[in-house]
């Protein structure tokens, strides 16, 4: 088992980059493919949103403006994709499976197209093992945040978040937040590769994050079956909140991947209310795999 494609989707601000260095750190140990996807607005989108009492004039102004700035976004992205990769040493550049077969390690391509960007992610992301994403940081990066939300909504595929600083490696060390849902079982099964490379694996459960489901010692007979040896470890949440006690118990660990469910709850009532994947998202610091 292993991940042979993944896709990144590409933005360019420092959280961008920052996930362009954690998605080739996941290529290196896997000897996988990164395909970085640019979306560009697409000028005709603005029309409808125009709305009654503009001129045709105005109009057409609007969707000359954002196809200028959709532009130079699109050039600001490839910049700092060629800046990265020029670099490098020991990864090709490839766009199809046989040239990325002979070049006997991790590969790169890049693409930008023009078109929703949630909608052309959450599809594309279909076709790959695993997607990366750049860190959500509100109000400077919402693009990233669309993004993520996509592919774990409407994908059916696992997601990376990359931290804001990339880091040194990945999956030595594995939490795996337990909750007994479906969200959390997807997420152990897709993390299963890095599970079985990993030297340390601790099960992270706790009263007040358990929903209704198998109990942590499940999810550790479980991953008897395939071999991997966890431990299971209770923790307390920080002054009332789960979020903060788990990465707590992460960092307690010296992790460096945290595998969980999202979302166990509503996006919305989280996003409104808070909540533990909502903490998570805001604060990791190290890699997080999560599928819903």
């Amino acid at each position: 088992m292993a991940y042979r494609r993944l896709l990144l989707p590409l933005t360019g601000t420092a959280a961008g980059e920052a996930a362009l260095a954690t998605a080739l750190i996941a290529a290196r140990i896997w000897g996988a493919h990164v395909h970085c996807l640019h979306v560009r607005v697409d000028a005709r989108d603005v029309a409808p949103l125009a709305g009654e009492g503009l001129s045709g004039a105005m109009i057409e102004e609007m969707m000359a403006a954002t196809e200028r700035e959709s532009g130079e976004r699109a050039e600001r992205v490839r910049s700092l994709f060629d800046k990265f990769t020029s670099g490098l040493g020991g990864v090709t550049l490839a766009d199809n499976p046989d040239s990325a077969a002979k070049s006997g390690g991790p590969t790169l391509s890049f693409e930008s197209i023009a078109g929703r960007e949630e909608d052309i992610v959450a599809q594309q992301s279909r076709l790959y093992d695993m997607a990366v994403v750049p860190h959500p940081e509100a109000g400077e990066d919402v693009s990233s945040s669309d993004a993520l939300h996509a592919i774990l909504f409407d994908s059916g595929r696992p997601v990376l978040i990359a931290p804001r600083t990339a880091p040194s490696d990945i999956g030595n060390r594995i939490c795996v937040a337990w909750n007994g849902t479906a969200e959390s079982a997807a997420a152990v099964a897709a993390a299963l590769p890095w599970l079985h490379k990993a030297s340390a694996v601790r099960i992270l459960c706790a009263d007040e994050y358990q929903r209704r489901g198998p109990k942590a010692e499940g999810i550790q007979a479980y991953l008897r079956w395939h071999s991997i040896n966890a431990e299971i470890v209770p923790f307390k949440p920080t002054t009332r909140e789960v979020g903060a006690g788990l990465l707590g118990a992460v960092r307690d660990f010296g992790a460096d991947l945290l595998c969980m469910g999202a979302y166990s709850h509503s996006r919305l009532r989280q996003l409104i209310l808070g909540g533990v994947t909502r903490h998570v998202l805001e604060n990791a610091e190290i890699p997080v795999l999560m599928c819903r």
